[in-house]
């Protein structure tokens, strides 16, 4: 019995690091769309959204049940609690690339940014889609040096996102408002799904540990 219950605990993280990867295909698609005025990937996006929604309600399904009829304690109930909680912070990364998606598809066919600020989104997109891909294998391997090490690429993306604001700010921004407000908001965007990333690893670092580490930001991101 413990064992088949050890495999259903196994099984719980194995979909939420799938699910963790559906919506890294989801930030890299989006950002693509961005940059390329693609309204056929951006709509693959905002139509995909619901799965990952979707996966999101099953995982928790699963998750209640196991608390409802297994009673886990110790390191089986944190692995529980955390993946109900990650499921959450996943499901907001996948929120957030449906956000830049439907940005795309609000410009189409015009691009949603400027040119000269393309090549920031761009390393955002890499930044967020490599975060959550790492984030995914960090669930599957519990692996808490990883997890720690997780911060310092969303360091680079708060980097860029702060420098964006000197970008529309100065005098020579020549946008006009609409496109400082786009560029503000998907700034935002990139930025929260990197915090939402770090979350899921803090997860991954309490199931091991059995403390929700302090590094980096909010504990409730």
């Amino acid at each position: 019995m413990r064992e088949a219950y050890h495999d259903q605990l196994e099984e719980l993280a194995g979909r939420l690091a799938d699910m963790t990867g559906m919506v890294a295909d989801a930030m890299e698609n989006a950002t693509s769309a961005l940059l390329q005025a693609d309204l056929g990937l951006a709509e693959q996006v905002i139509s995909g959204d619901q799965k990952v929604d979707d996966v999101r309600s099953s995982i928790e399904e699963q998750a209640y049940a196991l608390l409802a009829l297994q009673a886990p304690v110790a390191t089986d109930l944190r692995t529980v609690l955390a993946v109900i909680h990650a499921a959450e912070s996943v499901e907001r990364m996948g929120d957030l690339a449906l956000h830049v998606a439907k940005a795309a598809r609000r410009r189409h066919p015009a691009p949603a940014v400027p040119e000269d600020v393309q090549p920031y989104f761009a390393e955002m997109g890499t930044i967020a889609t490599k975060l959550a891909r790492d984030a995914a294998v960090i669930i599957r391997e519990k692996d808490v040096t990883r997890a720690r090490a997780l911060e310092e690429d969303d360091d680079a993306m708060d980097d860029i996102h702060r420098h964006l604001f000197s970008v529309i700010m100065d005098k020579e921004w020549a946008h006009g408002v609409a496109a400082a407000v786009d560029v503000t908001l998907l700034g935002r965007f990139y930025e929260r799904y990197g915090d939402h990333a770090v979350s899921v690893a803090k997860r991954t670092v309490f199931v091991v540990t059995g403390r929700m580490p302090g590094y980096g930001g909010d504990e409730d991101l």
